[in-house]
C-alpha cells in the first residue's frame, strides 16, 4: 500500500467519475432524512486559491460526514459569473477593440471568460476529492437562473421594496459604477485637510455673539478632508446641544467653533487660544437659518443642525454638500437643501459650480483648490492627514459619495398591509437562525439594523439588466403583472442577452399601458442589478422545484458555510432577498471560517509573496495532505500554513496510513465468514480494544455532527497514533507472530482489527477521501469489507455501539487498575534501559509490589499484564497497609525462545525442541512445521 499520493489520486478521480460517485452516493440515500448545505458561489476568475480550497474541502467534510451519517445530502456547487472584475479582464483583453463592440458582444466575451475560468476553478475542487453535481452547478449567467434573479427584482418592485430616486452614493470613479455598501473596503488614506473660513452673510445670531462680536469679521471656522468637495457646498451644519464658542484670531477675524475643539483647533491655526479666549458661547441651536458666504462662489449657506457632528476632529461645524455624501443628503432632504453634484463619472469637475477647476480630476484637483483657498484669503491652515477612507474592494481605489438617479431597495419599506418593513423582518428572521460562532448573530444583526436602503443598480454591461420598462412618454415604471411573467419567461428561454438584443416590444404584454399617462411605448433600463443581488438570489434558483426551475431541492437550507466576510455579502444579500420574497431565513444555520495567514499572521496573497497555491501542494504531496490540513486546524479562527506545518501535516498522515498498512497487513489469511469470532468470545484485550474503538468512533461522530473537524481529526489520529499503535497493536503482536494462524487467540486478534479496520476506514472517509478509498477497495478485494458497496462513500458508519457492552462496568475498572500499572512498568523498563540493564522489555521479570487491595486482582491476571507489559514475566508482592505501588525490573528467568523471543523456563529442557518454548512448539505442531532439533 505505497502512498505516492499525486501519482494514485488522479487515478482514484477517473475511477470515481467513471462510476458516477455523486450519482451512485444520492441513488444509495434516496428516501433518507435530508441535510442540505447550500453552496455559496465563488467567483469565476482565476484558478482556485487556499482561501477557496479551504471553502470547498470544508463543505466536503461535511456533505460526506453527513452521508457517512446516513443522511441525504446533496451538494449543488455554483459559481458567481457576473460582475466586474470579468467586465475590467475582457476590457483589458479587448483593448481598443472594445470601442468597436456593442453590449451584446461584450457579454458574450464576458460569458466565454466565466466559462473558462469555471472550468478551470471545477477541474480544481474535483481534484480536491469534491464530490458534488459538478456536471450541472448553478451559474448566475445561466438562463434559468437569471429569470431568477429578474423574478426576485420584479417581485421586490411589485411588493414595493424597490425604488428609483437621486441619493449620494457610493461611486467608484475607477470602474464609473455606484456601489453598495458591501462593496467598499477602508484603507489608510493621506488627505490634504484644510480649515476654511466661512464669512457670516447675514440672519438673526445668538444674543451674546450679536453684542460682543463685529458681525463684518464674523467666520466660521470649517474643516474638511475633502476639499474637492467645496464646489458642492451648500450649508454649514451644526450640532443642536453642542456648545460653541467665538475667538478672535491674530488677523482680526472672530471665529465660531465649538467650545470642545478650541484647544485643538488653536494647535492647528497656531494661536495659542485658550477657554478665557472665548468672547462669547452659544448652543448650536441657535445658529439654525444664519446664512454664511461660499468661499469664492456667489453663494449663501444656511446653518442647519445635524446631531452626527461630534468633537473628535475638526471644529464642530461642518460643511454640507448634499451631492457628496449620505448624511448630508439626508440633511439636504430635511432642509430641502438643492444637491449639487458637478462630477461626472470618471470623476473629474463639470458645469458653472465646479469652476475655476472645470475638467479636472477631482483629487488632483485638490492642492489647485487649497492654492485658490489661499489666494483668496479664506485658508486657515492645512495640512496632510492619513486616516481610514474607503476604497472600491474590486479596484482598491479610493472612493467618493457622488448623487445620481440609482435603484434601491429601501430597508424600511413595508408591502401593503404587511406592518412590519422589511428591515424588521430581517431582523425577526436572524433571531430564529443558529449563527456559528455565536458572535456571528449580533454582527449581522447589527449591519442589518443600521445599514442604508441597497443600492441594487450598477452602471455595466456584464449582468443582470434591471428588468424595467420606462414609458417614453411620461418616464413612469410601467407595473404590469403579464409583462413582469413575459420578461421572466424569455430570460428563462433566452437568458439576459435578450435584453440588449431584443426590442421592448418582445417583453411587452398584449395591451401593456402605462398607469400614468396611458402610453404604449416604452424603453429597457439599461442599468444592471448588483451582483449581491445576485448571488442573494441563490436560494431562489436552487432551493425550488425543478418544475419551477430550480434543481429540487428544499427551502430553507439546513447550512451555509462562508468566510467571516459573508455578514455583509451573501449571508446578508440571501436573508434580506429570501425575507424579501419568500418571508423567511434561507437557513436554519449558518457556518464562519478565517482566513488563511501566513506564520506572521499575514493574509496570504500573491501581491505579499506568501501565497502557497493549491495545485503545488496537491502536486507535492496529493490532495490528501491538503485535507488533512484543513482537518487538523480550527477553521473558525484564522488557519495558519506554511512548509512546515505542511510537512508536519504530512507526518501525522503517515502515522495513520501506517496503521491502516499494519491492520490490513495482518489481517492476512482471515476470512471472517470463516475465523471471525463472536464479539462475547474475544480474549479480554481484544473486548477492550473494541469498546475504546466505540468510544473513539461515537467521539468523532459527536464532532462531525457539530462540524468540530479539528477536535474529530484530533481523536482519530491520537486514537490510531498513541492508543491503537504504540499501545493495542504492540501487545498484539505476540498473539499475531506467534499464534498458529488458526489458533484461537490468534483469530481473536484478528476479529478485533477487522472490526476496527471497519470503523475507521468510515471514520476517516471524509477526511482523507483518497485514502480511505483505497483501503476500502483492498478490504473489498481480499474480502474483508463488512458489505458489498462499491465505495467507501456508499458506506454508513460502523454500528459501534454494541461493541460497549462487551466491557462491564467492572471490567472497566480492572482494565483502568492494569493500564495504571502498565504505565508504571513502562516508566520502570525504560529506565532499566537507560541504565543499560537490559535491552529488549523481553528480557525482563517485572515485579510488581502492590498494595494488599490491588494484589489479588493483579496475581490472577499475570499472564494478561506480562503481554500488556511486553515482557516475559510477571510476579506480584503485595505491600503492607499504607504502601504505595512500585514497579521492579529483574532479569527474567529461563532461557530466550528463538522463535518468539520470550524467556521461559521450559526453554533448553524439551529435548526434541532445545531452543523453543512449549507455546511455539504447540504453534508448530499446528502448522505442521515442527521437526526435531
Amino acid at each position: 500500500m505505497k502512498a505516492d499520493l499525486p501519482v494514485t489520486e488522479p487515478q482514484r478521480l477517473d475511477w470515481w467519475k467513471a462510476m458516477d460517485i455523486y450519482g451512485r452516493i444520492r441513488a444509495a440515500r434516496a428516501g433518507r432524512p435530508l441535510f442540505l448545505l447550500h453552496d455559496g458561489p465563488p467567483y469565476a476568475n482565476g484558478a482556485i486559491h487556499l482561501g477557496t480550497a479551504l471553502n470547498k474541502v470544508l463543505k466536503d467534510f461535511i456533505v460526506k460526514s453527513k452521508t457517512m451519517a446516513g443522511f441525504d445530502s446533496p451538494y449543488v456547487p455554483g459559481w458567481d459569473c457576473h460582475g466586474l472584475p470579468i467586465e475590467i479582464k475582457v476590457d483589458q483583453m479587448l483593448g481598443p477593440q472594445k470601442a468597436g463592440l456593442d453590449a451584446a458582444e461584450i457579454r458574450k466575451r464576458c460569458q466565454a471568460y466565466a466559462r473558462d475560468n469555471v472550468e478551470l476553478q471545477k477541474r480544481g475542487f474535483e481534484r480536491l476529492g469534491v464530490f458534488g453535481q459538478w456536471n450541472d452547478p448553478y451559474l448566475t449567467m445561466s438562463p434559468r437562473y437569471e429569470a431568477a434573479i429578474a423574478e426576485q427584482i420584479l417581485a421586490f418592485l411589485q411588493a414595493g421594496y424597490a425604488y428609483r430616486g437621486l441619493r449620494a452614493v457610493y461611486w467608484c470613479i475607477h470602474d464609473r459604477t455606484a456601489l453598495a455598501e458591501a462593496e467598499v473596503e477602508y484603507k489608510e488614506h493621506e488627505s490634504p485637510t484644510v480649515w476654511v473660513r466661512y464669512r457670516y452673510a447675514g440672519g438673526k445670531l445668538p444674543a451674546e455673539l450679536a453684542a460682543k462680536a463685529d458681525a463684518r469679521e464674523l467666520a466660521a471656522a470649517v474643516w474638511t478632508t475633502t476639499p474637492w468637495t467645496l464646489p458642492a457646498s451648500v450649508a454649514l451644519a451644526f450640532h443642536p446641544e453642542l456648545e460653541y464658542v467665538a475667538v478672535r484670531s491674530r488677523s482680526g477675524a472672530t471665529l465660531l467653533l465649538a467650545a470642545a475643539r478650541l484647544e485643538a483647533v488653536s494647535d492647528a491655526l497656531g494661536e495659542g487660544w485658550s477657554r478665557e479666549d472665548a468672547i462669547a458661547r452659544f448652543r448650536g441651536s441657535e445658529m439654525e437659518g444664519v446664512r454664511f458666504a461660499h468661499p469664492w462662489l456667489e453663494r449663501e449657506e444656511p446653518a442647519v443642525m445635524a446631531n452626527y457632528i461630534t468633537t473628535d476632529q475638526g471644529s464642530g461645524i461642518v460643511h454640507t454638500a448634499p451631492g457628496h455624501g449620505a448624511e448630508d443628503f439626508s440633511t439636504g432632504e430635511k432642509y430641502k437643501l438643492p444637491v449639487l453634484c458637478p462630477v461626472d463619472a470618471e470623476g473629474r469637475f463639470f458645469g458653472p459650480e465646479s469652476r475655476p477647476f472645470e475638467g479636472q480630476p477631482i483629487f488632483a484637483a485638490n492642492p489647485a483648490i487649497v492654492a485658490h483657498l489661499r489666494a483668496i484669503g479664506a485658508l486657515l491652515a492645512e495640512a496632510p492627514l492619513r486616516h481610514s477612507y474607503p476604497h472600491c474592494w474590486r479596484c482598491h481605489n479610493p472612493v467618493i459619495f457622488r448623487a445620481t438617479e440609482q435603484w434601491f431597495i429601501g430597508l424600511d419599506r413595508a408591502p401593503a398591509g404587511a406592518g412590519a418593513s422589511l428591515r424588521q423582518r430581517a431582523l425577526a428572521a436572524i433571531a430564529g437562525v443558529r449563527w456559528q460562532p455565536a458572535w456571528g448573530e449580533e454582527r449581522i444583526r447589527q449591519m442589518v439594523a443600521e445599514r442604508p436602503d441597497w443600492c441594487s443598480s450598477r452602471q455595466r454591461v456584464w449582468g443582470v439588466p434591471i428588468p424595467v420598462l420606462a414609458c417614453t412618454q411620461c418616464g413612469g415604471v410601467l407595473r404590469d403583472a403579464a409583462t413582469d411573467r413575459r420578461i421572466v419567461e424569455v430570460f428563462a428561454t433566452q437568458g439576459a442577452d435578450a435584453w440588449f438584443t431584443q426590442p421592448p416590444e418582445a417583453f411587452l404584454a398584449p395591451g401593456a399601458q402605462c398607469a400614468a399617462c396611458g402610453g404604449s411605448r416604452f424603453m429597457q433600463e439599461r442599468d444592471i442589478v448588483d451582483v449581491w443581488f445576485e448571488s442573494g438570489c441563490s436560494q431562489a434558483a436552487v432551493l425550488r422545484p425543478q418544475a419551477e426551475g430550480g434543481f429540487g431541492l428544499p427551502f430553507p437550507a439546513d447550512l451555509y458555510l462562508e468566510g467571516g466576510d459573508q455578514y455583509r455579502g451573501w449571508f446578508q444579500s440571501s436573508l434580506l432577498v429570501a425575507v424579501g420574497t419568500r418571508g423567511a431565513a434561507p437557513y436554519r444555520q449558518t457556518l464562519t471560517h478565517g482566513w488563511v495567514v501566513d506564520t506572521q499572521g499575514r493574509t496570504m496573497h500573491k501581491s505579499l509573496g506568501n501565497a502557497i497555491e493549491p495545485d503545488a501542494i496537491v502536486g507535492a504531496h496529493g490532495a490528501d495532505i491538503l485535507r488533512l490540513w484543513v482537518a487538523s486546524s480550527d477553521f473558525r479562527e484564522e488557519v495558519s500554513l506554511s512548509p512546515d506545518l505542511l510537512q508536519r501535516v504530512a507526518e501525522a498522515y503517515r502515522k495513520l496510513r501506517n496503521t491502516l498498512r499494519y491492520l490490513l497487513g495482518n489481517l492476512h489469511g482471515f476470512a471472517p465468514e470463516r475465523d471471525a469470532l463472536p464479539l462475547p468470545e474475544l480474549a479480554p484485550l481484544d473486548r477492550r480494544l473494541l469498546a475504546e474503538t466505540a468510544r473513539m468512533a461515537l467521539d468523532v461522530e459527536h464532532e462531525y455532527a457539530e462540524f468540530g473537524f479539528h477536535r474529530a481529526y484530533r481523536r482519530l489520529a491520537d486514537f490510531c497514533a498513541v492508543e491503537l499503535s504504540a499501545v493495542y497493536l504492540d501487545v498484539l503482536k505476540d498473539r499475531l507472530y506467534a499464534s498458529a494462524p488458526g489458533d484461537a487467540a490468534r483469530r481473536s486478534a484478528q476479529t478485533a482489527l477487522w472490526k476496527v479496520l471497519g470503523a475507521l476506514v468510515r471514520l476517516a472517509a471524509p477526511l482523507a477521501a483518497f485514502t480511505a478509498e483505497e483501503v476500502w477497495q483492498q478490504m473489498l478485494a481480499s474480502g474483508w469489507a463488512e458489505s458489498n458497496a462499491a465505495s467507501v462513500h456508499l458506506e454508513t458508519y460502523a454500528p459501534v455501539r454494541p461493541w460497549l457492552e462487551l466491557q462491564t462496568e467492572a471490567e472497566d475498572a480492572r482494565w483502568r487498575l492494569w493500564f495504571a500499572w502498565r504505565e508504571l512498568a513502562m516508566k520502570a523498563l525504560e529506565e532499566a534501559r537507560r541504565q543499560k540493564r537490559l535491552g529488549s522489555g523481553l528480557e525482563a521479570r517485572l515485579e510488581l509490589c502492590a498494595p494488599a487491595e490491588e494484589a489479588a486482582p493483579l496475581e490472577a491476571a499475570r499472564d494478561l499484564l506480562a503481554a500488556l507489559c511486553i515482557v516475559s514475566q510477571v510476579e506480584v508482592t503485595a505491600l503492607a497497609g499504607g504502601a504505595t505501588r512500585e514497579a521492579k525490573v529483574h532479569r527474567a528467568g529461563g532461557a530466550k525462545c528463538e522463535r518468539c523471543w520470550n524467556y521461559k523456563p521450559e526453554v533448553g529442557t524439551l529435548e526434541a525442541y532445545p531452543s523453543l518454548c512449549s507455546r511455539c512448539v504447540q504453534a508448530l505442531d499446528a502448522m505442521g512445521l515442527a521437526t526435531a532439533h
